[in-house]
């Protein structure tokens, strides 16, 4: 017979699951990378570097071309400029001239004239073109090309330390998830083992004394699964706030290790040729030798053209003689100066050797760097690989110690231990397992080959698992 009321809580309680989803995301470790790329403030500001940079280097171009300006002056004088007729007389040769009477040319000028009033105003266009400037110039420009440069390494740079601190909080997501589904299972083994030891016990199989032991183990077991839990909460909360995300985060991928890496020489190789590190001293490189071509610039002249033209004048006899615009060549050659010129190239050269010193200095770091990790990868790898076979003995063992318990020939220690011993070798192939993948990782970033991740993880065996994925 039709339910009416159970089909209204059937449909309700569907409703609330369609507009109430679950706060929870699963998302595999490329797919995280990814998100994080378009979400970490860190990248977006060293983005936002590059670009201020870029802009930066562009403005430089303009100090090939011409500076234009429009100027306009008001100024005040004490008092009109005049000029009388005995102050130009000084200054012409009157000699011959006459006029009709016998009166010389010069009676018959005005006392005085008003060359300009005191108040005066005036506009121009102004134009300024360097054509030589001993270098400086093209120095500027290139200081301008390494900071750019410099930016875009940072940029690089910073994406490797995000990348690996990614690798690390979502692998100990997994890991913690890893650890936690092993002491689950002991959880579970102990259980059952403190009710069979309760039966044998109430059988007058076994002292009370090996069902506390049975009891107390359980007991730290499920302590040891709490904390466990705390671990993966706790790291998947920081997984999430490092997304940048307001739902949990879930990660998709598993641990895993490969049968073999390539050679580290060829890692190695990769490194030196794209370590971006390397290329911000390069850039560094870049900046101090332009400062010695501008520092040494300054010794040569500095010819330039210059002109200006005059778009408003007042209305003045000294504005009817000034002409409306000029044009002209102008030189300047430096003779003393007091800013310690051979001093400043004599640092300049020297912040040069600093930069190729610390080059050097990197480099080998780097090979040094390189090779430690190559090797601790490669340790994972063997320890991985070598726990198979003690964990196929310690589950064989803990199958052995279960059956003799249950006959009475084992004691509830001997069950306690062979499930802890298990656990042990679980949680140990595990952590092999991670350490390996952050090995992985810290190599791909160091030789930017971060996207290579997926060939790693498509062709790789789980911890404990011998076939291939």
């Amino acid at each position: 017979m039709f339910n009416k009321q159970r089909y209204k809580l059937l449909v309700a309680t569907i409703s609330l699951i369609i507009v109430f989803p679950v706060n929870a995301q699963q998302i595999s470790f490329t797919d995280s990378w990814t998100l994080l790329q378009k979400k970490n403030n860190s990248i977006a500001a060293e983005r936002a570097n590059v670009e201020r940079y870029q802009q930066l280097q562009k403005a430089s171009e303009s100090l090939n071309y011409p500076s234009v300006t429009l100027g306009a002056n008001y100024t005040r004088l004490d008092d009109d400029i005049t000029l009388s007729g005995d102050q130009l007389s000084e200054h012409l040769d009157t000699s011959g001239l006459s006029v009709e009477g016998g009166e010389t040319l010069m009676g018959l000028l005005p006392v005085r004239s008003t060359m300009a009033e005191k108040d005066m105003f005036n506009s121009s266009i102004r134009a300024i073109w360097p054509i030589y400037t001993g270098g400086r110039i093209s120095a500027a420009q290139s200081y301008a090309s390494g900071k750019a440069d410099e930016a875009i390494a940072r940029l690089k740079m910073e994406t490797q330390v995000r990348y690996q601190d990614l690798s690390k909080y979502y692998f100990s997501v997994v890991l913690a998830k890893q650890v936690l589904r092993t002491r689950q299972s002991v959880e579970k083994g102990l259980t059952q083992h403190r009710d069979f030891a309760l039966k044998l016990e109430q059988q007058g199989q076994i002292a009370k004394v090996e069902r506390l032991q049975a009891q107390a183990s359980l007991a730290k077991a499920v302590v040891d699964r709490k904390k466990s839990q705390r671990d993966v909460d706790i790291a998947t909360s920081a997984l999430t706030e490092i997304l940048n995300q307001k739902d949990k985060v879930i990660p998709q991928s598993t641990l895993f290790i490969n049968r073999s890496l390539p050679s580290l020489a060829a890692f190695t190789e990769q490194t030196l040729a794209t370590y971006p590190g390397l290329d911000i001293l390069n850039a560094k490189d870049k900046q101090a030798e332009s400062s010695v071509k501008a520092e040494k610039g300054k010794y040569y002249p500095e010819v330039y053209l210059y002109g200006d033209y005059v778009l408003y004048e007042d209305d003045s006899l000294t504005s009817e003689v000034t002409p409306d615009w000029f044009i002209g060549v102008g030189i300047s050659v430096p003779l003393f100066e007091n800013t310690g010129r051979s001093h400043t190239i004599q640092a300049a050269h020297s912040a040069v050797l600093q930069v190729r010193h610390l080059r050097q200095q990197a480099k080998q770091d780097l090979t040094v760097l390189v090779e430690k990790i190559y090797f601790g990868a490669q340790q994972a790898i063997e320890e991985v690989q070598g726990l198979d076979s003690s964990l196929a003995l310690a589950v064989e063992n803990l199958k052995l110690r279960k059956k003799a318990f249950n006959q009475g020939l084992s004691t509830s220690l001997d069950v306690i231990d062979a499930e802890l011993y298990l656990a042990s070798i679980k949680t140990q192939q595990q952590v092999a397992s991670f350490n390996y993948i952050i090995a992985l990782t810290k190599l791909l970033a160091l030789s930017s080959d971060m996207s290579a991740f997926t060939q790693y993880e498509s062709s790789s065996f789980q911890p404990g698992k011998s076939e291939d994925k």
